[in-house]
């Protein structure tokens, strides 16, 4: 296996998880492409099916996750602004640290993370909601409303974990002879 160069330790850009960060640009490029698109096509609360169990509905939210503290008077718009960027800033500080060549898993879990992050914050500081339009249901059961940066944050943490677990069994099989 050949060195990664590195400073103090650390990979080089090049060869860090830096090399994910396209990743981000294309998730938060994709996402408010979509969310575009949806705006000038649907008007507020039209549903398409596209499946027997999920629609696309133009609907809004000034919360979080949930619709997390969505009913606030207004402040919430910019404590989730902060935590994007404040979280955006480690995840990416985190990236650097990383080596592309043998933790992509968690590189690319946190590029989806900070895309994602950084999609929601892009609505939150030009309308001062986030556009949702994607439905799941199931008979009278609706779960809340998505989009393709919430998507990207939830797949990322799944990774996350998925890496976690592969870490800790990989590190399992390692200490035993």
């Amino acid at each position: 296996m050949s060195a990664v160069p590195a400073v103090d330790g650390q990979p080089t850009p090049a060869h860090s998880g830096w090399r994910w960060l396209p990743l981000s640009l294309g998730v938060i490029l994709l996402d408010q492409l979509a969310k575009a698109w949806i705006v000038h096509h649907f008007t507020l609360l039209e549903r398409v099916r596209l499946l027997p169990v999920l629609d696309v509905i133009l609907t809004y939210n000034t919360g979080a996750a949930f619709s997390f503290l969505s009913g606030a008077s207004g402040w919430q718009r910019w404590l989730f602004v902060l935590l994007a960027v404040g979280i955006s800033v480690m995840l990416i500080a985190w990236l650097r640290r990383l080596r592309a060549s043998s933790q992509g898993l968690l590189a690319c879990a946190l590029a989806l993370i900070v895309g994602g992050a950084l999609g929601n914050m892009i609505d939150r500081l030009l309308h001062g909601r986030v556009v949702d339009f994607v439905l799941a249901h199931w008979a009278d059961h609706l779960f809340p409303a998505f989009n393709v940066a919430d998507s990207a944050i939830t797949i990322g943490a799944a990774l996350v974990i998925l890496d976690a677990l592969l870490e800790s069994r990989g590190g399992a099989r390692v200490s035993n002879p």
